[in-house]
């Protein structure tokens, strides 16, 4: 999904091969380039390593933290602000954090069925015991991590204390 109007963007690594000086250096790291303030605050033209001889594309240095930059490339060269590819880097991560969340805590990748019908119930279940969590979770100033494993502390101490299915040896 492209996040600049019509192009394309693409978060890189920071050892990914790039060349800034129009091909009359060696490539080098994308986090070995020396930044102009102008190109700290609009992006420069790159050309990546392996891509097709004339294919440009616009690297953007997103500072996110003393310990965090992120290094994110688009085909859209009218792109001219890293403050809009900060923000939308912020709703990216969001997003991944959604799809964490839903496959470690509530069995989203977990179904076997086979007909869309049943694989969309599932999903949507999924999606609103992720809601629900994520309202007790700051309703109770907690991690969503942390409502789960206490909802299953809860339960796991109830039935020790209390067991709903009596194991009897014969």
């Amino acid at each position: 999904m492209p996040i600049f109007g019509e192009g394309i963007d693409c978060p890189l690594k920071d050892n990914r091969q790039v060349d800034d000086s129009g091909g009359t250096q060696a490539y080098g790291r994308v986090d070995g380039l020396k930044w102009s303030e102008a190109e700290k605050q609009y992006g420069k033209i790159v050309k990546i390593k392996g891509f097709p001889k004339n294919h440009k594309v616009k690297l953007f240095r997103v500072v996110l933290s003393t310990e965090r930059t992120d290094y994110v490339v688009t085909n859209d060269m009218a792109q001219n602000d890293t403050q809009a590819v900060k923000k939308v880097c912020g709703f990216r991560w969001k997003i991944e954090q959604f799809h964490r969340e839903t496959k470690q805590l509530t069995g989203l990748e977990d179904c076997q069925c086979r007909k869309a019908r049943i694989v969309r119930n599932h999903i949507g279940c999924a999606i609103l015991v992720w809601v629900r969590l994520k309202q007790v979770a700051q309703e109770t100033h907690r991690t969503i991590y942390q409502v789960k494993h206490d909802l299953l502390s809860d339960y796991l101490r109830q039935q020790l204390k209390s067991p709903t299915v009596k194991m009897i040896l014969a």
